[in-house]
């Protein structure tokens, strides 16, 4: 039976957009020729991450609520906006990786400064902040009412990652999509696909979780090491090589040894993740008691006013549980 006339053409502009985000994901390859990058936030990790795109030869315009960061990026080339409305009018493809979900609802979809308000037919928004599956879930769906499209994309491989382009990208949204995008992402690391919207965050979620309890391990072992009177940089040197190793003791073991403290990932940021994996856990209805602990202990950071240090600082609540320094361990390591 033949549709009523209303409903025909009520669904002529809806084919309209699902042709028209058909052909843009097709388009040609994205090169520094023809698309133009917008980064919506430049701290410890956009910074590097925007340099390999200018390096690249990309366009680029970048947005930070604290102008100062963007320096850097301003001097090798890169151009400033005053907001991310702006931003995204003269970009292509919109990158965005700031605090948290509250940050990144405010980035993307404000009605009057968002990004999304600003982007064309056809645009990309691309989020790599560690925040909420179904925050991901939402922008996508606002993103193909304006037949633009949204990739939840996080990354884990903290400051160094970001400086080498090594990253884990874990990527949610239309396989092609991220597809299209695979330039732009060779420049900052690996690309993993995991799904629809929201499958990228969910990725990060549980590669948090795994750290987080990998974290605890770490300094714990080494708080060990030093009461049975081992010299703890030996200690590490012999596990790094058997089962016991891992990319947290190759990224954080050293810098524990040396008190280096400073953020490669913000304890801050952290609490965030780790909060959120909460949540979605009684979402889901599942008992996680390692993740529960790990962020009771990184929460106690947070009340000491260590938030900014870098997550590695776990070590100083375990020397306070213990009552122990390895600062003397550390001198002689």
């Amino acid at each position: 039976m033949p549709l009523p006339l209303s409903q025909r053409l009520i669904s002529i502009p809806q084919v309209i957009a699902r042709r028209y985000m058909a052909s843009s994901a097709a388009a040609e390859p994205i090169s520094p020729s023809n698309t133009r990058v917008g980064w919506i936030g430049t701290g410890v990790m956009g910074l590097s991450m925007c340099s390999h795109l200018i390096r690249a030869g990309y366009t680029l315009t970048v947005f930070n609520r604290t102008p100062s960061k963007a320096q850097p990026l301003l001097k090798m080339g890169a151009h400033q906006a005053d907001n991310p409305l702006s931003l995204a009018s003269n970009s292509d493809v919109v990158f965005s990786i700031v605090g948290y979900p509250s940050d990144v609802r405010a980035v993307l979809l404000d009605p009057h400064s968002g990004a999304l308000a600003g982007l064309r037919p056809g645009g990309i928004l691309v989020d790599m902040t560690t925040s909420e599956p179904s925050l991901a879930v939402e922008i996508a769906a606002a993103a193909s009412s304006k037949s633009c499209h949204s990739i939840d994309a996080p990354v884990s491989g903290g400051d160094r990652g970001a400086k080498n382009g090594t990253l884990a990208i874990f990527t949610g949204g239309e396989e092609s999509v991220v597809k299209r995008l695979q330039p732009l992402f060779s420049l900052m690391g690996k690309v993993n696909y995991m799904g629809g919207s929201g499958k990228g965050q969910f990725a990060k979620l549980a590669n948090q979780i795994t750290i987080a309890s990998t974290m605890v391990g770490l300094v714990e072992g080494m708080v060990y090491a030093h009461k049975a009177g081992l010299d703890v940089g030996l200690y590490l040197d012999a596990i790094s090589t058997g089962a016991a190793g891992s990319k947290s003791l190759d990224l954080y073991g050293q810098r524990i040894l040396k008190r280096d403290l400073g953020p490669g990932f913000y304890v801050n940021h952290f609490v965030k993740d780790l909060g959120i994996c909460l949540k979605e856990c009684q979402n889901m209805g599942i008992s996680l008691p390692g993740l529960a602990l790990a962020q009771q202990l990184y929460v106690s950071l947070r009340a000491y006013g260590e938030g900014n240090l870098g997550t590695q600082a776990l070590i100083l609540v375990l020397e306070r549980l213990n009552n122990v320094s390895l600062a003397p361990a550390i001198a002689s390591s």
